[in-house]
């Protein structure tokens, strides 16, 4: 009899962040604001097909100035959307330095943790209830899945429980194993980067860290209506 899980259907989940080619700055006003309306309408032509949640980071990293968190049930929407906004006005200058694919699947740990907002047991994201989000890859070491699942266990207990002492931040785990070159992408929203900060470094004494391999780079984001995350581009 099949899982729970191998009969729910689950989520495809992709971070995708792009940078603006200063060229884009200096075109026509009209230029630019015929661009930005062709861009728009293309994310609207997905509403109700994929989740899209628009972020800026501009002036907060200089490698990238926006990203686009979105949500589906096939990867090949992903890549029709994107093809469409390439082909805009705006899409003709902007690079992709990043973009991260990921599936939810259910935490294999959580089993005894119920905190609402932490590690979740969720196949459904349900995205875009804070200001800002924190998004990285992350790759465990390979000893670590040669450790006992009790072993893995306990350690994991401790990671959760704490979470659990930070309820303004809530983790989206996904999972890229096989999809991508990491094998998780992790997304924090809050509206308090403070307790982030806390959190991440309250997470460095736990016995799990010794077992990450990778968890970099890291993107710190603010979200944003579609037309004002496009206003922040300069143009």
């Amino acid at each position: 009899m099949a899982s729970p899980e191998q009969t729910a259907k689950r989520q495809f989940v992709n971070f995708s962040f792009h940078k603006m080619d200063p060229a884009w700055r200096r075109l026509p006003e009209e230029e630019r604001t015929t661009g930005k309306q062709e861009f728009a309408r293309v994310v609207e032509e997905y509403a109700g097909k994929v989740i899209v949640i628009p972020y800026t980071l501009v002036g907060i990293r200089g490698d990238c100035d926006f990203m686009l968190w979105r949500i589906g049930y096939e990867m090949e929407l992903f890549q029709e959307m994107m093809s469409k906004l390439l082909a805009t006005g705006l899409g003709k200058y902007m690079t992709t330095p990043y973009s991260y694919l990921s599936m939810t699947k259910r935490s294999i740990y959580v089993d005894h943790h119920t905190h609402e907002g932490q590690e979740s047991k969720r196949l459904q994201v349900i995205p875009g209830k804070s200001k800002y989000i924190f998004v990285y890859p992350f790759v465990k070491t390979r000893d670590w899945y040669l450790l006992t699942k009790a072993a893995r266990q306990g350690m994991m207990d401790e990671h959760i429980e704490i979470g659990h002492r930070y309820p303004s931040v809530k983790l989206n785990t996904t999972y890229s194993f096989g999809l991508d070159d990491q094998e998780f992408v992790v997304a924090f929203e809050s509206d308090k980067p403070e307790d982030f900060l806390d959190l991440v470094m309250e997470l460095r004494l736990a016995e799990a860290s010794r077992y990450t391999e990778r968890d970099t780079p890291i993107f710190s984001c603010i979200m944003k209506s579609l037309k004002e995350m496009l206003d922040t581009l300069g143009g």
